[in-house]
């Protein structure tokens, strides 16, 4: 079992910038990737980015040269730092971990970008 609680979401304006964190707990040495999706209201979840246990990195087109996905091993969290955020990256944010033959789900946080 593996529990994911993410936290930093909240209102900002457009331009500004959000740090999103993932902190995992419970079988966390058996993660080999860890990602960041979205959810746009009656849309289903896209990947914005994600990490894996090796360091690689990949990013969505939408989101390349504003996010940044990385991690602190010794915290067990993985981070999403968004920057030049436009209102079009307004969504439900979830971090997914993936473990051979499964994947865990954090509960989500809302990032709302308006003036």
């Amino acid at each position: 079992q593996v529990q994911l609680v993410e936290s930093g979401g909240g209102l900002v304006q457009p331009g500004g910038s959000l740090r999103l964190s993932c902190a995992a707990s419970g079988s966390i040495s058996s993660i080999y990737a860890m990602d960041w999706y979205r959810q746009f209201p009656g849309k289903q979840r896209e990947l914005v980015a994600f990490i894996t246990s090796g360091g690689s990195t990949n990013y969505a087109d939408s989101v390349k040269g504003r996010f940044t996905i990385s991690r602190a091993n010794a915290k067990n969290t993985v981070y999403l730092q968004m920057n030049s955020l436009k209102p079009e990256d307004t969504a439900v944010y979830y971090c997914n971990a993936r473990i051979p033959q499964r994947t865990y789900w954090g509960q989500g946080t809302q990032v709302t970008v308006s003036s």
